[in-house]
């Protein structure tokens, strides 16, 4: 593995502050059933970090605090945490709104047939990964029949009345690049994939974000080995957008470590970036009692997110 956090650490990034955080999104640790190429988590089967129930339990405490409205599950594959099922109970009954970043294959492995059923009767929201719409760019990119189980999670998915017309089973799709480029335009991307999911496969779904792959972990590793990491970096810096700041999740968002830990994004957690580029790490049991930084620490990699029309965990900012 390639580091690429000397290559990104000096920036000339624009400084950015914090505003209200809307959204606590909690990595609940990296062990997930597949090894895709793109992963900027560089999770895997091998990974055995895991959140365990005190820090879960801190963390909604903390979102109490803070007036958040949002929990964003995130990993790995975050059903891989055997609390998992706990954490999602706890943060429904405290009324959170709760959204799993789900990795659609998970629910055909065994003794995970519980996926599903239980996210419906949450009325969890379902962000599933799909990095497109054709078998040979998904399978190249995440491995030999990723596709094929994918297509037979999200039709059980629908079935169970997630991203029905009318439904508040809301059932969103993420696209990533297959390759050292930037998405294309969402909404025309958006309207492509409700056409052929439901032409060829019978699936519906409500929206589609368009993330852009970031430049570090096993991505920024990929772009190194391939010489193309210099390239892909002057790509995402001359299409940065200045009006694209306002709106990058960090500014509403904070970001939970398997641990604890704290971070201004998902991002910088993998390069253990403490929270407000401080030289200290800081702990949700900070929050407790001090108030949230507002400085966010930024650097090279933060041009994903300001290129072209922008990407964030919601997809396209513009």
């Amino acid at each position: 593995m390639h580091d690429t956090w000397p290559l990104l650490k000096d920036s000339d990034f624009p400084e950015i502050e914090r505003g209200a955080v809307t959204t606590l999104q909690l990595n609940l640790g990296y062990r997930c059933n597949l090894s895709c190429i793109h992963c900027h988590v560089n999770a895997s089967p091998r990974r055995t970090e895991a959140m365990d129930q005190a820090t879960m339990q801190l963390a909604l405490t903390v979102a109490e605090r803070l007036q958040v409205q949002n929990l964003d599950l995130t990993g790995g594959s975050p059903e891989m945490n055997p609390r998992f099922r706990w954490l999602v109970e706890q943060a429904k009954s405290a009324g959170l709104h709760v959204m799993d970043r789900l990795n659609p294959t998970i629910m055909e492995e065994p003794g995970y047939d519980w996926v599903g059923g239980f996210l419906a009767r949450h009325k969890v929201e379902v962000v599933a990964s799909l990095p497109c719409y054709s078998q040979d760019n998904v399978d190249e990119q995440r491995g030999d029949g990723v596709f094929e189980s994918s297509i037979r999670a999200l039709r059980t998915l629908n079935a169970l009345g997630y991203g029905q017309p009318g439904s508040p089973l809301q059932l969103n799709l993420v696209y990533n690049p297959n390759g050292a480029f930037l998405p294309p335009a969402q909404d025309a991307l958006e309207r492509d994939y409700h056409r052929l999911l439901g032409e060829n496969f019978g699936i519906v779904f409500h929206r589609l974000y368009a993330l852009a792959n970031m430049p570090i972990q096993r991505f920024g590793s990929w772009l190194l080995s391939k010489g193309q990491f210099q390239g892909y970096m002057d790509t995402l810096r001359n299409a940065h957008r200045e009006e694209n700041l306002a709106s990058v999740m960090c500014r509403s968002t904070l970001s939970v470590g398997y641990d604890g830990q704290l971070y201004d994004c998902d991002f910088n957690q993998m390069f253990k970036l403490p929270l407000a580029g401080r030289e200290q790490p800081t702990h949700l049991r900070d929050l407790l009692d001090h108030d949230m930084p507002r400085r966010i620490a930024v650097a090279g990699h933060c041009y994903g997110c300001t290129a072209g029309q922008g990407s964030s965990c919601g997809g396209a900012l513009t």
